[in-house]
């Protein structure tokens, strides 16, 4: 990677990967884009662009303008968002998806592409998730995961587009809020929890999911990217995940911390179900084995930096 473009990189993870790719490979060399112009100004620190990605000639002009050789492409509409308006979730998880690899086949750049734990569906093992298993989800973001990941292999077998993704669990950040997905109790409780001392969860008592704190999500999109190709069996996606923990645990890891934190329930049906049909737990060995994936949080190292951050922002 020398010359990256960032589309949709005013999102959760955007919005973090993109500083990140600047300090390990220089300011000028990392161009963000994102359709919203009024941005975080931090990304503006550095090349950025005002971008539609269902515009393909605009992209395109980006592309060739700014010599872009890796595209990370992070445009996408979340699970509990994308039931609301199936066709919108088609419309942007595809379309954007679809524009980039093109591009990426006629300049030459390689493609990546996130995947997601909701890939997966209620008749896939739910404990200890194979890397390669049934995939048939029941909502509208999971089915454009899979027709993704598919056609993000079929670039690379077709043309030999490098194209590379991850899978990844429900993302833990104390940057940027998260956009409507079905794991976004596991932000949002840390905020009522040093503002309010108290949460009331969506999700019922019991629900595992898989999650990743924010640093180690970064580290596996870089990770990956820069791996050797010589070594990838598998390209879209990787498993990946770093703890699994249902609300019960989250609240009481809180509590070590907070000790005056109380946890209530009001079960959201919609994110209920979802939940429901990912897996408790992923395997994640090929990525260990094929490009060294590692992560650095679990639960409680990941509550500690959580709590002491965003102390230090809400409480200033």
């Amino acid at each position: 990677m020398k010359r990256i473009l960032v589309v949709g990189s005013a999102g959760q993870i955007g919005a973090e990967l993109t500083p990140a790719l600047r300090k390990i490979y220089g300011e000028s060399n990392v161009v963000a884009s994102d359709i919203n112009s009024n941005c975080n100004p931090v990304l503006k620190q550095g090349p950025f662009e005002v971008l539609d990605a269902l515009d393909d000639k605009h992209l395109h002009t980006i592309v060739q303008t700014h010599k872009i050789d890796t595209i990370f492409n992070l445009v996408a509409l979340l699970s509990a968002k994308g039931e609301k308006d199936p066709q919108l979730s088609i419309k942007v998880n595809l379309g954007a998806l679809n524009n980039i690899l093109e591009v990426a086949r006629q300049e030459h750049c390689a493609v990546f592409t996130p995947s997601s734990i909701g890939a997966f569906g209620p008749g896939t093992p739910a404990d200890n998730t194979p890397q390669d298993t049934i995939q048939r989800p029941n909502t509208i973001y999971g089915v454009t995961k899979v027709a993704g990941e598919l056609l993000c292999d079929y670039y690379f077998k077709r043309f030999g587009v490098d194209t590379r993704g991850l899978r990844f669990p429900g993302i833990i950040s104390n940057v940027q809020l998260p956009g409507g997905g079905t794991t976004d109790y596991a932000v949002e409780i840390y905020y009522e929890a040093i503002k309010n001392k108290k949460y009331t969860c969506y999700l019922k008592e019991g629900t595992f999911l898989d999650m990743m704190y924010m640093p180690d999500a970064i580290n596996a999109a870089i990770g990956v990217m820069e791996a050797d190709p010589s070594k990838l069996l598998h390209r879209n996606a990787f498993n990946v995940t770093a703890m699994s923990f249902d609300p019960e645990m989250l609240s009481d890891s809180i509590k070590k911390l907070i000790p005056d934190f109380s946890m209530d329930y009001s079960i959201d049906p919609v994110k209920q179900s979802i939940a429901d049909s990912w897996p408790n737990s992923m395997d994640d060995s090929s990525a260990r084995n094929e490009w060294g994936w590692n992560p650095e949080y679990n639960l409680d190292k990941m509550s500690a930096d959580m709590i002491d951050i965003l102390s230090k922002k809400l409480l200033s």
